[in-house]
């Protein structure tokens, strides 16, 4: 699987409203990989209407440029979702937006329905967090998050964060810029599997990279190359019952209280969770359950 390696958050170098909407659904498809048509417009026209992104996609596959999954759905209604051809791919290469970031063809539908689920769930979690943006008067758009980020963190290993977010919350005349991992949780790993990403973390919280034939440019942790503060840690969890999801909101929990590493790090760096349900009605309201103590509060308030 290609990864996109950390970058500036794209949205100067995006296409803006004024591009034409055929080259936006190109672009979003390479950002985010797998979007179904609904997603695209409430991602680049929320006050659109479906059948204007429906006529943008199916003259884009008319053409190769895209292609598409069916989804399975309980009410037998025909959902796709849209992914890029090799063709599409070739086109997005050069666009701004993507600088850094290797070509991402989903090459057949078999290849798309296998990474479909995971991906639209962390497509939802994004459009939940430009709907408040929006709704509050802040800055976040299609290009301010950032799937699959990769680190190194030492001994060969790395870690990717299912996305990183970039938003700027707007309040009179301050700008606050806000940076965090975001981590998508199913339900489909152990609930230890889970809590040992915030081991890996920590790591990188800590890792300085080592001078040999590529010596690094500066002194201090690796994290500073890309992040002028270490971007606060966001676990969205889904797929399963609440009293499921709280235990492994508690078990990420035990792992700030039992291992040292993860505790320090918790001194430094917000660390919250949050259910998807809850964060698709507001991330902006008192769903964030921090991962050291306290009551529930907006993401933006984790300290």
């Amino acid at each position: 699987m290609t990864r996109r390696s950390a970058s500036a958050p794209a949205s100067d170098a995006a296409p803006g409203p004024a591009e034409p909407l055929r080259l936006q659904v190109l672009a979003a498809l390479a950002q985010h990989r797998i979007v179904t048509t609904g997603q695209l417009r409430r991602m680049l026209r929320p006050d659109g209407s479906r059948q204007l992104l429906s006529r943008v996609v199916n003259k884009l596959r008319s053409e190769e440029f895209v292609s598409c999954t069916v989804l399975p759905d309980a009410d037998r209604s025909r959902t796709v979702a849209w992914f890029l051809t090799r063709k599409g791919s070739r086109v997005t290469r050069d666009l701004p937006v993507l600088r850094g970031r290797p070509p991402y063809p989903v090459t057949s539908a078999t290849a798309a329905s296998l990474k479909t689920p995971h991906t639209l769930t962390v497509v939802r979690a994004h459009l939940a967090f430009a709907a408040d943006a929006r709704r509050l008067g802040h800055e976040h758009g299609p290009w301010d998050w950032t799937p699959e980020v990769s680190h190194s963190i030492g001994d060969g290993e790395r870690i990717v964060a299912d996305a990183v977010i970039y938003y700027t919350a707007v309040e009179g005349e301050q700008r606050r810029k806000l940076r965090a991992f975001v981590e998508i949780d199913r339900s489909t790993m152990s609930s230890e599997r889970l809590a040992v990403k915030l081991i890996e973390y920590a790591r990188l919280f800590q890792y300085e990279a080592q001078s040999g034939r590529r010596r690094p440019d500066f002194a201090g942790p690796a994290w500073l190359r890309w992040y002028p503060v270490f971007p606060r840690v966001l676990f969205v969890l889904t797929g399963a019952p609440r009293t499921r999801l709280a235990n492994r909101i508690s078990d990420l929990q035990a792992m700030v209280a039992q291992h040292p590493l993860v505790a320090a790090f918790a001194r430094e760096v917000p660390l919250g969770a949050a259910v998807l349900e809850d964060i698709e009605q507001g991330p902006a309201r008192d769903v964030w359950r921090p991962l050291t103590s306290g009551a529930n509060r907006p993401w933006t308030d984790l300290r």
